[in-house]
């Protein structure tokens, strides 16, 4: 998450001379969810953000890696360069070294480089902010050089990131792995005063989570935290309009969660079971989710509110969707909403969007 939340639409272009898709890596291994590397020497490149929160300047020690490339954009106009020349180049596998911020920026910038294409991705925790790595399940402390050697040595876990865009195609597709509106834009603005305050990863959410929760029970209906925002939202394939339980204003959600990650920090559920049966098997005959997940809550009643926390990890009663909590899965769903919305810790303008999910990618984990 950066210090402030601000807009932007146009995206940077890479150079001349490469089309979407048409990069591809070579000799890349087969895409499967929790495959052993083999040993062969791949060319290697890493976006190092020196701004991200645990860098600074560190982990940047490659001893004689002479097949590593890094590039050190401090600007999202340099990103697409730099994944441009990586392109040229050839890499075989491409090391992001910052937060969930900087994997958004590399993956919506890498749109016009590979296409649907992409080497194979890493992704170190540097952020103040890192839920991707909490579902990849790589290390807290893991190094450049640890990334590196795991390209011989680590498994693989394929992800799909959502892919958000603008009905009106005023710019290129966005892509992240969080995506949020109504108090979910507060809660992410409260957390930068968490971060100010010394609290990063897992805390800082439960620190944000528990600020929203007390503003919803005890503020009043002027509280901005009870309002809600307009909000109209579309389920496709089947082109069904999400319904609305009728608690509050039928034109307005509380908030709305999307994400393609299956386990989220602090091992909060707010989508219901997931597929992963040792992770979270169907209980009740409720079928689990996978994919495209989505939370909607249409007011923030006080019985709702008051069984959050076991909602949250993973309880889910029948009257749920009665109450104004809606949890579901879908191949995308379009957007209309009349404030900003959070894509991975940043804020992008109010409007009409088509959220569906992005190619698969393939990680290289410990």
């Amino acid at each position: 998450m950066n210090s402030s939340i601000y807009e932007f639409a146009d995206l940077p272009t890479p150079k001349p001379g490469l089309r979407p898709g048409t990069v591809q890596a070579a000799g890349r291994p087969r895409r499967s969810d929790s495959r052993r590397l083999t040993s062969r020497r791949a060319r290697i490149g890493v976006i190092y953000n020196p701004r991200s929160h645990r860098n600074q300047g560190q982990d940047l020690a490659l001893g004689e890696r002479h097949h590593v490339m890094v590039a050190t954009p401090e600007k999202r106009s340099q990103i697409a360069a730099a994944l441009a020349d990586f392109a040229s180049g050839g890499i075989d596998y491409l090391i992001i070294n910052g937060g969930d911020g900087t994997v958004r920026d590399v993956l919506t910038c890498g749109y016009a480089v590979f296409g649907d294409e992409w080497p194979l991705l890493a992704v170190l925790p540097k952020g103040k902010t890192n839920a991707l790595n909490v579902d990849l399940g790589a290390p807290a402390d893991w190094t450049l050089r640890d990334a590196i050697d795991a390209f011989t040595g680590g498994t693989t876990v394929t992800r799909r990131p959502l892919e958000v865009a603008a009905l009106d195609g005023r710019s290129a597709p966005l892509r992240g792995f969080i995506l949020g509106a109504g108090a979910y834009t507060l809660g992410v603005r409260a957390g930068q005063d968490a971060h100010s305050f010394g609290f990063f990863d897992s805390l800082a959410v439960g620190m944000t989570t528990a600020w929203g929760v007390l503003q919803v029970v005890f503020g009043t209906d002027r509280n901005p935290w009870r309002r809600g925002v307009g909000m109209d939202l579309r389920l496709l394939p089947e082109g069904r309009n999400l319904p609305h339980s009728g608690h509050g204003d039928p034109a307005r959600r509380e908030v709305l969660l999307a994400s393609t990650l299956r386990r989220l920090p602090l091992g909060i559920k707010p989508f219901g079971p997931s597929s992963d049966p040792a992770r979270d098997p169907a209980r009740d005959g409720v079928p689990a989710r996978d994919g495209l997940r989505f939370a909607v809550m249409d007011r923030p009643g006080r019985r709702l509110m008051a069984c959050l926390p076991a909602i949250l990890a993973g309880w889910q009663p029948r009257w749920l969707e009665r109450a104004g909590l809606h949890q579901g899965a879908a191949d995308a769903f379009e957007m209309i909403v009349d404030d900003q919305f959070i894509l991975d810790g940043e804020a992008f303008p109010a409007g009409s969007y088509l959220v569906s999910q992005g190619p698969e990618l393939t990680f290289v984990t410990a």
